[in-house]
């Protein structure tokens, strides 16, 4: 797999980045709490593919042996380009109504609630979200070949990887195109005017054309309109869950309650599909990234320990094929119980 292969040079971008901005502006990127926090969270999404094959190729496969239409020879580069955008434009369908859907907004907003801008950002993924976003994908499988779409479902992931970052600027007419650094900077921010734009995947040509892109402005604060402040993965990945389960049951009403699920997050009785605008918060600049104070031995040691379990990780990796079932669940349950260590360590539990 293409994104397991790209493990090392995730690592060396991440070090550039450190040092650019070192240089530029003399602070590090990231902070090592938000770092651990959100490297967890990537860590945790990736764990149910070491027990089970990818839903997203597993269903596109079903549906291109049992029901295409005809086959795109797989060596031409029309089917390539067209692939491109066929999976990009999948990602913006998947990503918009993720931001327009509360029961699917609470998967991707793990990817939303750090409060720091950087590539660790970029891997802070959920557990749940890629149970939602096959579906988008399934047309393709019409016509489109199993092989050349996995490859270009990597290469869409991969490119939006290297754009979660402060130390790349503005990228000229490159950004009438491409989804930029700046472009995403503003997706993930809670500004009012951030909000629930620039879904795009590598190209942004999709926001332009249905009318959610914004450029980038004032000074993006980042992270949720209502921040979590916390760092344990697990509570950031099952939280949201709880919070729809809790006003299902406090909302009068059987359509209300359908409502609670399917609208969006900011909806409620009487309020319009996707919330109030008036209601999002203002932004005084003054906001303060959620960061409890700790030794700087406990943070020496949650970098040590965490470089561990990256390696124990990566090594059930290399290995799950000959491994035992067994094994296999010990090895996974002590990633999970590590990781939600750091995570309470990293606030003083």
């Amino acid at each position: 797999e293409i994104i397991f292969q790209s493990i090392p040079f995730f690592i060396a971008f991440i070090g550039l980045e450190f040092a650019v901005s070192w240089v530029q502006k003399r602070k590090l990127a990231g902070r090592i709490n938000d770092g651990i926090s959100s490297l967890s969270l990537g860590i945790l999404s990736r764990l149910p593919d070491v027990l089970f094959r990818s839903i997203d190729l597993i269903s596109y496969i079903y549906v291109w042996n049992n029901y295409r239409l005809f086959e795109l020879p797989w060596d031409s580069p029309w089917t390539w380009y067209l692939t491109l955008l066929g999976v990009d434009f999948a990602y913006y369908c998947f990503h918009r109504i993720s931001h327009e859907v509360n029961i699917l907004w609470a998967a991707h907003q793990v990817h939303h609630s750090s409060e720091d801008y950087n590539l660790f950002t970029a891997l802070r993924q959920s557990v749940l979200q890629k149970y939602t976003s096959w579906i988008f994908n399934l047309p393709m499988a019409l016509f489109i070949p199993p092989s050349v779409f996995a490859v270009h479902l990597q290469f869409n992931l991969l490119y939006q990887f290297w754009i979660h970052t402060e130390v790349v600027t503005k990228l000229g007419p490159l950004e009438w195109i491409l989804n930029t650094p700046s472009h995403h900077r503003v997706h993930h921010g809670r500004n009012p005017y951030c909000i629930d734009k620039n879904y795009g995947g590598t190209l942004i040509i999709w926001d332009r054309i249905f009318g959610t892109f914004e450029a980038e402005d004032a000074k993006v604060v980042y992270g949720l309109t209502h921040p979590v402040n916390s760092f344990d993965p697990i509570m950031l990945q099952l939280r949201p869950l709880v919070h729809i389960w809790n006003t299902f049951w406090a909302t009068p009403g059987f359509r209300n309650k359908l409502s609670v699920i399917f609208k969006g997050p900011g909806w409620g009785p009487g309020k319009p599909r996707l919330g109030l605008p008036e209601e999002i918060p203002v932004i005084t600049g003054k906001e303060v990234p959620f960061n409890p104070s700790v030794p700087a031995y406990l943070n020496c040691y949650a970098v040590v320990h965490f470089a561990i379990i990256m390696d124990l990780y990566t090594g059930l990796l290399g290995t799950v094929t000959m491994l035992s079932q067994g094994t296999i669940l010990l090895r996974i349950g002590f990633i999970i119980l590590s990781l939600t260590s750091f995570g309470l360590l990293m606030e003083n539990r």
